[in-house]
């Protein structure tokens, strides 16, 4: 088609979530029919990102610097953490703007097909967090699917003594829906309706 580089550059754009072959392949060309508007500034950004962004090690977001941007908001309620699955779930309801506190990144959920156990989540320093005082209330906001729900009761039992008052988010996340494909009205819902365990 168009040598090797060009295979190359379709094949990596095909491994990215929702890019088959067919879409790399337009995105390929599109990329490559302006290269000094699109290619280039595409390069530079990914450059940029995968040299700057890490893991915030206060909640696991994915920022430039450390503290994010959102552990470091000053105006955010400090005694409410949102917990979630993913860096994907934390921006989607940062997208919705219906979370004030601060966030928790577990980096997936139990499964026992999918051969994640408790040890494999980033929860001790959740706990820790929890601990040091001043947390009122933890939102669990995972996904309802089943290895959401084992999670979910999982960690209410591993927060329960630590006095802080536990809900879940609600009314909205249908049985076996992601957080980070909903939109924002049914994802207002779902915090707005969670429930106190």
């Amino acid at each position: 088609m168009g040598g090797p580089e060009v295979d190359r550059l379709i094949a990596l754009l095909a491994k990215l979530p929702g890019l088959g072959p067919r879409s790399a392949r337009r995105a390929a060309l599109k990329l490559l029919q302006h290269p000094e508007s699109r290619m280039l500034p595409l390069a530079t950004a990914l450059a940029e990102a995968a040299r700057t962004v890490r893991s915030c090690t206060q909640c696991g977001n994915l920022d430039s610097r450390d503290p994010c941007a959102v552990c470091a908001d000053p105006h955010r309620d400090q005694a409410l953490i949102c917990v979630v699955e993913s860096v994907g779930d934390l921006w989607a309801l940062e997208r919705a703007h219906v979370h004030r506190g601060r966030y928790h990144v577990l980096g997936g959920t139990l499964s026992a097909l999918g051969g994640t156990g408790p040890d494999d989540l980033n929860v001790a320093p959740l706990l820790a967090r929890i601990r040091e005082g001043g947390v009122t209330e933890v939102i669990l906001a995972l996904a309802a699917t089943v290895d959401g729900a084992t999670t979910t009761h999982w960690l209410m039992e591993k927060l329960k003594p630590l006095g802080a008052v536990i809900s879940r988010v609600g009314h909205g996340v249908p049985m076996g829906g992601a957080l980070d494909v909903l939109d924002d009205g049914t994802l207002a819902a779902a915090l707005r309706a969670r429930r106190v365990y």
